[in-house]
């Protein structure tokens, strides 16, 4: 073999063995870099959260300060609105489950048709808070509200004030929301126990302020004769004076509500609702969102009060509500800064 044959013979093979070498480098990096990416998303907090819809004001409010206090807390949020549809609501959990989430936060439409849903998530492994609505016979891991039963009795305790042996009319919220039994009972008990008459009570489905306008439209004679109208929440009594207000009876008739939404503060200012009850939604909100981080960090939560679902009794942290009324309304909306002194004083002159 002469000289020149083994020099390129060499070559050759010097060539080979630092190409395996290359390749042999770039497949090491590349394997730690998988491996390292793979960690990140391992570590990555991750928490789902499903709105019924923004049909109601607060939950926006709601969304964002959950949202920030989770984000605050080392958590990445995926926040799905169902716009009031259950099926969409169920398909939305259902994505969660397959993206293998680590807490599913659920603002319910519907309290009796996601007990299945919230099964597959449970044996997914993933915890599930029922944020503000109770989920029936579904053993979830926490339910985080208001005292909604005192929600009505506050709404019950203000017409009381005024009348005894007097006729009222309810308009409530959803049937499907566990809250509206809740809240009703409430308001029942007071008008039972001061010998209030209930003449007449009727629902707005999917929370459907529209659906109040309509009935104040087609019960006009019913209502000339009530003396005070329990209205579900806020949206739906504003809906309720707005239609009074055509047949001039707006301030005619007592109104209550629930919270504390800008118009139905405006409208207590103005005379034309007597109270409403603040839900301090950013307290609420930043604490689910604190019990959803422990329960991705597989931190123990104590929660020593408890709530039937129907089934099972299910950890329950309750938020106090406050009734909101003329007398108070600037210490409790304007003071804590949940509305402007100029926003809720819109319409009243100097």
């Amino acid at each position: 073999m002469n000289k020149r044959k083994i020099v390129r013979n060499l070559i050759v093979i010097i060539t080979f063995i630092v190409s395996i070498s290359i390749l042999s480098g770039c497949s090491v990096k590349k394997t730690e870099v998988e491996k390292t990416n793979n960690k990140k998303e391992a570590d990555t907090l991750e928490i789902g959260l499903s709105l019924d819809s923004y049909i109601i004001e607060r939950w926006e409010r709601d969304r964002d300060v959950f949202v920030s206090t989770a984000k605050e807390l080392g958590a990445e949020i995926n926040v799905q609105s169902a716009n009031g549809d259950i099926d969409v609501q169920i398909s939305q959990i259902e994505y969660f489950i397959e993206k293998n989430v680590d807490v599913i936060v659920v603002v319910a439409i519907d309290a009796d048709k996601l007990s299945s849903v919230i099964k597959q998530a449970k044996d997914a492994g993933i915890k599930v808070i029922a944020y503000d609505r109770l989920i029936r016979n579904a053993d979830v891991d926490m339910y985080i509200s208001f005292d909604n039963e005192k929600v009505g009795t506050m709404m019950g305790e203000e017409i009381a004030s005024h009348y005894s042996n007097k006729k009222v009319i309810m308009i409530c919220g959803a049937p499907a929301d566990n809250n509206v039994s809740l809240v009703n009972g409430g308001f029942e008990t007071i008008m039972a126990n001061r010998g209030i008459e209930i003449i007449d009570k009727t629902f707005c489905e999917g929370w459907k302020a529209e659906l109040a306008a309509e009935y104040v439209n087609k019960h006009i004679d019913l209502i000339a004769n009530a003396d005070a109208i329990m209205c579900g929440n806020d949206d739906i009594a504003t809906n309720v004076i707005r239609t009074l207000a055509v047949y001039r009876k707006a301030g005619a008739i007592d109104i209550v509500g629930q919270d504390a939404d800008l118009a139905a503060c405006q409208h207590i200012v103005e005379g034309t609702q007597n109270m409403t009850v603040y839900k301090p939604v950013e307290k609420l909100a930043k604490e689910a969102a604190k019990y959803a981080v422990d329960f991705a960090n597989k931190k123990e939560v104590d929660v020593n009060t408890t709530i039937n679902d129907g089934t099972y009794d299910v950890p329950y942290v309750a938020l106090e509500p406050i009734s909101v009324y003329k007398g108070n309304i600037d210490e409790i909306i304007i003071d804590s800064g949940f509305h402007s002194r100029d926003d809720v004083y819109l319409n009243i002159s100097e």
